[in-house]
C-alpha cells in the first residue's frame, strides 16, 4: 500500500522524512553510501517522484479525514475529558534502555532526556501536528496549570527535565500526572503518542523500593484501557518472549488486537541470529493481530558523536537497504521510521473511528450521571440574611414532603434492605396479623389442659357442666396480657425502621450542611423517643381495654356459632367443652379487633403524627436567628465536590457538542 502521510510530510516509506528546526543544516541523504549503483540510485529517485505524485489525492483525502479525527481527540483531551473516560491514545511502552526514547525522538524531531535509570517520570502526551508551510517549527509544553511555548526543538529536552522535577520533584520519585508537548512543524506525521516510564525491576540508589511496582501500576493505568493501542519498544538483542513491557502488554490484551510491536537496535544483533529477528518482524514468534515493525534510531554511541537525528534518519535507511536479512522487510513497510509514522498514524486514526460510537454512549451517560449528581449538592446557600431564610424554609419543606411521601406510600420511596419503606412498615403489620393468628390456634391446643387446670383449682359446690364465668374472664385476661409485650416489640421495630429511614432522608437534603444536619438528626431521635412513648402507652391502654371483657351480642353469637360448627367435639365433660367454645370464640374476636387496633396506634404516632410534628420542630429552627450562618455553613468537602461536578459537567458538555458536529 502507499504511503497514507500527504507528499509533504513523507514521501513515501523509501522517503526520508527531514526535520527542520536546530537540525535543518545538517540534513544529508546517504543515498550514495554502501556502495549502491547510481543507476539503480536513479530509478530510486524517479520512483520518490512517482509517489509523490501518487501522494496528491492521498493529501487531499488526508487533510479531510485524517487531521479532523486526531484534532478531535485532542481537542477532548485538552477539555480533561481523559479524567472521566478514556480515549483513543497509543502509549509508548518498554523496559528501561528499550530504545523507547530514540523512537519518539526519531518521529518528532526533538531531543528527549536520556540517562541510565529512570528517565522519563511523568506519562508525556506527544502531540505533532504536520504544518504546510516550509521550514516551520512550534512547540508548547503544559503541566500543572503552567505552560511555555517553545521556538526551537532544542530547547525541548530542558523544559522536560523541568517539567518533570516540578510534578514528581527532584530525584526520582514518579507522577501519574501528564506532561503535554505540543509540535508543529512541516516534517512530522500527524500523530499523537503518550510516552510511559521504562520498566524497572529492581531499585537503584536512593530509588523507592517499590519503585518497580510503581512504575508499573501507572503504566497499566494506561494499557487497561480498551481505547488504548499499546506500543511495545523491544531491543533485537533481547529474547522478545521474557520482555516485561510484552508481558504486561499481553495480561490487558491477550489476543493482541490493540498491541503493536516495535523492534530496536537491529545493529546491535549477534552475526548469525538476524533471522530469529526477521521471525519476530514477521509475527512468526510471538504473534500480534497487529504484527510488528524494526527501526534503526540514534544510539549513545552516535550522539557522542553528534549525528544529529536527521542524518540517523538517513543513516537508519541506508542501513536497512544495505542489509541482506533487513532489507526485504523495509520493501514489505515494516521497516524505518518513514514507515512507522505511517502505520501510526494510520492505527490511530482507524482506532478512532472504531470507537467513536462508544465514545458518545459514555459521555452522554456521565454526563446524566454528573447532572444527578450535581442534583443530589443542590446550590450553594445564599449570603444576605432574608435570601437565607427563604433558602432554609426551601430546604426544611423539601425534606418534610420528602418524609410525607415515605409515609402515604408515594415515590420516590426509599429502602429498607432492598423493600421499600412503606412495604416494609406494611410487612410488619402482615407479621402481627399473622402472629396473632398463630396464637388463635395456639389456644386451641392447649384449651384442655388450661379449662382442666381451672376446673380443679377452681370449682365450687356446682355441679359438673355448668359455665363459671369468672373462670371465663381469668381465662380471658390472662391471655390477652400476654400479648402486651409482642405489640411494644412490633412499635419499637417499626419506629426504628422510621427513625432510620428519616435519617436517610435528613442526610440526602442536608448533608452539605453538617450543623442542620446535626440539628436535623437530634429532632428526629428527640421526636423519635417522644412518639414512641406516646404510643407505648396506648397501646398498654389498648391491651388493658381488652381485658375488659366485652363483645356486642350478634358479633359474639356469631363468632360461638363458627365456633361450635367447626368443633371436634374433642371433649367429653359438657363444662368443660362449653367453656372451650366461649373461650376460642371470644379470643378470635378480640384477635381481629387487635389485629387492626395495633396498626392503627403505630401509624398515627409513629407515622403520621411523627411527620408532622417533625415539620414544626424542623421550622423552629428559624426562630433561633444566631443560628442561621451556622445551619447553613456548608462543609468544604461539599464545595469541592459541587464545583469538580461543575467544572466535569462544562467538559462532557463541550466534548458531547464537539462530538455532535464531528463528521
Amino acid at each position: 500500500m502507499e504511503p497514507f502521510l500527504p507528499a509533504e510530510v513523507a514521501n513515501g516509506p523509501h522517503d526520508i522524512p527531514v526535520h527542520n528546526g536546530d537540525f535543518t543544516n545538517s540534513t544529508k541523504t546517504g543515498l550514495q553510501k554502501d556502495g549502491v549503483p547510481a543507476a539503480q540510485q536513479a530509478q530510486k529517485e524517479q520512483r520518490s517522484v512517482s509517489v509523490k505524485a501518487m501522494d496528491a489525492p492521498l493529501s487531499i483525502h488526508y487533510e479531510q479525514e485524517v487531521r479532523p479525527c486526531i484534532d478531535l481527540i485532542d481537542s477532548l483531551r485538552g477539555f480533561g475529558v481523559d479524567k472521566d473516560l478514556g480515549l483513543p491514545a497509543i502509549a509508548v511502552i518498554g523496559d528501561q534502555s528499550s530504545g523507547k526514547s530514540s523512537v519518539l525522538e526519531a518521529l518528532s524531531g526533538v531531543a528527549f532526556p536520556r540517562g541510565s535509570g529512570i528517565v522519563t517520570r511523568c506519562p508525556l502526551e506527544l502531540k505533532l501536528k504536520n504544518v504546510k508551510k516550509a521550514n516551520v517549527w512550534k512547540g508548547k509544553i503544559s503541566y500543572k496549570d503552567y505552560s511555555k511555548n517553545l521556538s526551537s526543538a532544542a530547547e525541548v529536552e530542558q523544559e522536560i527535565l523541568k517539567a518533570q522535577n516540578s510534578i514528581a520533584g527532584q530525584g526520582v520519585g514518579i507522577s501519574h500526572e501528564l506532561i503535554s508537548l505540543e509540535v508543529e512543524s512541516t516534517n512530522v506525521p500527524d500523530l499523537t503518542l503518550i510516552d510511559l516510564p521504562g520498566i524497572a525491576r529492581v531499585a537503584v540508589g536512593n530509588q523507592p523500593q517499590d519503585i518497580g511496582d510503581q512504575i508499573k501500576s501507572l503504566i497499566k493505568s494506561f494499557i487497561l484501557q480498551k481505547e488504548t493501542i499499546n506500543l511495545v519498544v523491544v531491543p533485537c538483542n533481547v529474547d522478545i518472549a521474557t520482555t516485561e513491557a510484552l508481558k504486561m502488554a499481553q495480561e490487558v490484551d491477550p489476543s493482541g488486537d490493540r498491541t503493536l510491536g516495535i523492534l530496536t537496535k537491529p545493529d546491535l544483533v549477534d552475526k548469525g541470529t538476524e533471522a530469529n529477528v526477521v521471525d519476530v518482524v514477521q509475527n512468526l514468534t510471538v504473534e500480534l493481530a497487529k504484527g510488528y515493525m524494526i527501526v534503526k534510531c540514534r544510539g549513545q554511541y552516535d550522539i557522542n558523536e553528534n549525528i544529529s537525528l536527521v542524518d540517523a534518519i538517513a543513516n537508519e535507511k541506508a542501513f536497512f537497504e544495505g542489509h541482506e536479512q533487513f532489507g526485504p522487510l523495509l520493501e514489505d513497510g515494516k521497516a524505518g521510521i518513514s514507515n512507522l509514522a505511517v502505520r501510526l498514524t494510520k492505527e490511530l486514526v482507524n482506532h478512532i473511528n472504531k470507537s467513536l460510537p462508544q465514545l458518545r454512549n459514555e459521555i452522554e451517560t456521565k454526563l446524566n450521571q454528573s447532572l444527578l449528581s450535581l442534583k443530589k449538592y443542590g446550590i450553594a446557600a445564599p449570603t444576605s440574611y432574608s435570601e437565607q431564610i427563604t433558602f432554609l424554609i426551601e430546604k426544611i419543606n423539601r425534606f418534610c414532603s420528602h418524609i410525607k411521601n415515605q409515609i402515604m406510600g408515594e415515590e420516590p420511596q426509599e429502602k429498607v434492605k432492598d423493600v421499600r419503606y412503606i412495604t416494609k412498615v406494611r410487612n410488619e403489620f402482615t407479621e402481627w396479623n399473622a402472629f396473632l393468628n398463630n396464637c388463635v390456634l395456639k389456644f386451641q391446643t392447649h384449651m384442655e389442659r388450661i379449662v382442666r387446670e381451672y376446673e380443679s383449682a377452681y370449682r365450687g359446690r356446682e355441679l359438673p357442666g355448668f359455665v363459671n364465668y369468672n373462670t371465663f374472664e381469668s381465662f380471658i385476661k390472662e391471655e390477652v396480657s400476654t400479648l402486651e409485650d409482642p405489640a411494644i416489640m412490633k412499635l419499637k421495630t417499626i419506629t426504628e425502621i422510621t427513625r432510620d429511614i428519616f435519617m436517610v432522608i435528613a442526610e440526602q437534603h442536608f448533608s452539605a450542611f453538617s450543623n442542620l444536619f446535626k440539628a436535623a438528626k437530634v429532632i428526629i431521635a428527640n421526636m423519635s423517643n417522644k412518639q414512641e412513648t406516646e404510643a407505648e402507652k396506648v397501646l398498654q391502654a389498648q391491651i388493658k381495654i381488652e381485658c375488659v371483657v366485652y363483645s356486642q351480642d350478634t358479633p359474639y353469637n356469631d363468632s360461638l356459632f363458627k365456633t361450635k360448627t367447626n368443633s371436634p367435639n374433642a371433649f367429653a365433660n359438657g363444662s368443660i367443652q362449653e367453656m372451650s367454645y366461649h373461650l376460642q370464640a371470644y379470643y378470635k374476636i378480640v384477635s381481629h379487633r387487635l389485629a387492626d387496633q395495633i396498626p392503627l396506634v403505630i401509624r398515627c404516632y409513629i407515622l403520621n403524627e411523627f411527620a408532622d410534628k417533625l415539620r414544626i420542630d424542623m421550622l423552629q429552627l428559624i426562630q433561633d436567628k444566631d443560628r442561621i450562618n451556622a445551619y447553613l455553613m456548608e462543609d468544604k468537602d461539599t464545595q469541592r465536590k459541587r464545583d469538580d461536578l461543575k467544572r466535569k459537567i462544562d467538559r462532557l458538555r463541550k466534548a458531547q457538542k464537539t462530538l455532535l458536529t464531528f463528521g
